[in-house]
């Protein structure tokens, strides 16, 4: 698909990319806290297929923790607010771009989330780190389930941030979503015109920004969300079309599920169907006057639930909080 056609001269158009200003500003925390920029080439070679991007300690990890993001911008943008806090708390925070986000990509045909979930373990596997905790934003949750299923003697233990991975195609058609098809949900979360972006927003933000000038969402949409957008479209397509609860595999692994109680995208049933799934082997934390955008929207709440759930002793009782 292609960008967003360009405005008019002089109509709504910044001089300034606020957004690339933005990112560069993010990286800057990143490497602030330690933390260096690293492509790894999958398999390892002059001319790999895929390719991940991620940031990685600039000591061998001890205690690693890998952060999954979601639909949106790059992973730097998502998780900076996260880096200091964990790693005060003893954490090594490994934060790659999902593939067709930020600087990953493949010449592979495959969106499918199993494919994901093997490239990111396989570039854990290139850096040396073989056993880590696992942290998945909504997309990035689909993904972070996926890889605990598929590798349980790598990832121990899981934290899930409003990722409906319990969905079901068929929820779209009985209403459970403010979406009623695969081709709206991917119009939503890949959009590529300011009201579009706006649209999303307001449903993933209990506060939204009273003001979003068209100039800066443009620029947003062509700094940050114009690349790999056919992709985008299709990984969408391929999470949902076909989804049953059925074919979900339970986690052995300790689960947190950490959901904001006014998430529109994907709703607290979701939350409760995937404790319910999980049989007694996760916790839930709801976080008042939040949305889907939670991790955005409370960073401090959530990052603090991540730490206790991390650091408490296996054996601890399952339970569900509000916070």
């Amino acid at each position: 698909m292609p960008p967003p056609p360009p405005l008019p001269a002089g109509r709504g158009r910044c001089a300034l990319s606020f957004a690339a200003a933005r990112d560069r500003c993010f990286s800057r925390r990143f490497r602030r806290a330690g933390m260096r920029p690293l492509a790894v080439p999958l398999p390892a070679g002059p001319d790999p297929a895929t390719t991940v991007h991620m940031w990685v300690p600039g000591r061998q990890p001890r205690n690693p923790l890998l952060l999954l993001h979601g639909f949106g911008a790059s992973a730097t943008w998502q998780w900076a607010p996260y880096l200091r806090p964990l790693i005060a708390a003893g954490f090594d925070p490994i934060v790659p771009d999902l593939v067709f986000f930020g600087a990953s990509c493949t010449r592979l045909p495959d969106r499918s989330d199993t494919f994901q979930a093997f490239t990111i373990k396989a570039a854990m596997d290139a850096i040396g780190i073989t056993k880590f905790g696992l942290v998945g934003v909504s997309y990035g949750g689909f993904v972070g389930y996926r890889m605990a299923a598929m590798y349980p003697e790598a990832v121990e233990r899981v934290a899930m941030v409003c990722s409906g991975v319990c969905l079901e195609e068929k929820d779209l058609a009985e209403g459970l979503f403010p979406v009623k098809g695969v081709d709206e949900a991917a119009a939503l979360l890949v959009p590529r015109r300011p009201e579009e972006v706006r649209r999303l927003v307001r449903l993933t933000f209990v506060r939204p920004p009273l003001i979003m000038p068209s100039c800066f969402l443009w620029d947003y949409i062509k700094v940050m969300g114009s690349d790999h957008m056919q992709e985008k479209t299709e990984l969408l397509h391929s999470l949902i079309n076909g989804r049953e609860l059925s074919s979900l595999p339970k986690l052995s692994q300790p689960t947190l599920i950490i959901w904001g109680e006014q998430d529109r995208v994907f709703p607290m049933e979701l939350a409760h169907r995937l404790n319910r799934h999980l049989e007694g082997n996760s916790r839930m934390v709801v976080i008042k006057n939040a949305g889907h955008a939670v991790n955005l929207e409370k960073p401090k709440e959530v990052c603090r639930s991540i730490i206790e759930f991390f650091k408490e002793p296996a054996a601890k009782a399952s339970d569900g909080e509000k916070v």
